[in-house]
């Protein structure tokens, strides 16, 4: 257990476990910025990317991670682009109504 907890947060414990972020694609959506930043584990990549819009001369950036893994760096690549539409459709205004530079959602 304690090591699934660990490499869902990424932690390690030196075996070559660790995650590693991917380059993967950007993606401009309405007015934001979408960036899909896949987590590379062992074969898999972990869906993970950022959302980010430029408010009064400042960049606000929201980030994401779920649990949703796949064996295609494309597949997740797709599927982050996705998530980040839906994000943004869901929430709205609201996503970066907070003065909040930068936090998870």
């Amino acid at each position: 257990m304690a090591s699934f907890l660990s490499k869902l947060f990424g932690f390690s414990n030196g075996s070559g476990t660790e995650t590693a972020a991917s380059f993967g694609k950007t993606e401009t959506y309405g007015d934001c910025l979408i960036r899909a930043t896949p987590l590379k584990e062992g074969s898999q990549f972990r869906l993970a990317g950022s959302v980010e819009k430029e408010i009064d001369g400042g960049v606000r950036v929201r980030t994401f991670i779920r649990a949703d893994v796949f064996t295609s760096e494309q597949d997740v690549i797709d599927a982050t682009l996705r998530k980040a539409h839906q994000i943004i459709d869901q929430h709205g205004p609201s996503l970066f109504a907070d003065d909040i530079a930068s936090r998870q959602v």
